[in-house]
């Protein structure tokens, strides 16, 4: 195989494990969205954020649920299941902590459809916007002394890379329009 494949695969299932991006659960405490409250953040952790990331961070699965519904608007768990190539009992789990903690409603279809749809509450979109402006300082910090034409160059591949990966799959992930990147051809 490809020397250089063999590092790219190493490079984005590094990325995948990066807790600056994805915050994960510490020492046996769950996240608020798996728990509907406010876990304890290890100390060391908490000592090295400075503000405004010191709220409850959302896990993965929490943020990309949240993300997609308040990209796409209300969806059913089947719908959510297939946008992110999910098993329906995984999303079911997942959306059912997003329930509990407030974070997520159903609804009925507003199509008129016979499944019910779950949407974002204010709660959940609040949460979500704290959650991103945490990954985006945490970002900030990260690509510091990064020269901007750099950040932008990362940018620009990575959503490219991302639109390939979308289109080869046939699931899009909904963008505003403009975006960096190559639009999807």
């Amino acid at each position: 195989m490809d020397r250089r494949l063999e590092r790219l695969e190493r490079e984005l299932m590094l990325v995948a494990r990066c807790s600056v991006l994805t915050p994960r659960d510490r020492k046996g405490h769950g996240t608020a969205a798996q728990e509907g409250g406010e876990p304890p953040e290890p100390a060391a952790a908490a000592e090295a954020r400075t503000e405004p990331c010191t709220p409850t961070r959302l896990d993965r699965s929490g943020y990309l649920l949240l993300s997609r519904l308040d990209a796409e608007g209300a969806m059913s768990i089947g719908q959510l299941a297939d946008a992110l190539q999910l098993d329906v009992s995984t999303v079911n789990r997942q959306t059912g902590a997003l329930l509990r903690a407030g974070l997520v409603e159903r609804i009925p279809d507003p199509d008129g459809g016979l499944a019910r749809k779950l949407r974002v509450t204010a709660q959940g979109a609040d949460r979500m916007a704290a959650e991103r402006t945490c990954r985006q300082t945490d970002l900030s910090r990260l690509l510091e002394s990064w020269p901007p034409e750099d950040v932008a160059r990362l940018e620009d591949v990575l959503t490219r890379f991302n639109r390939e990966v979308e289109r080869q799959e046939g699931r899009a992930w909904p963008r505003e329009p403009g975006e960096a990147g190559r639009p999807p051809e």
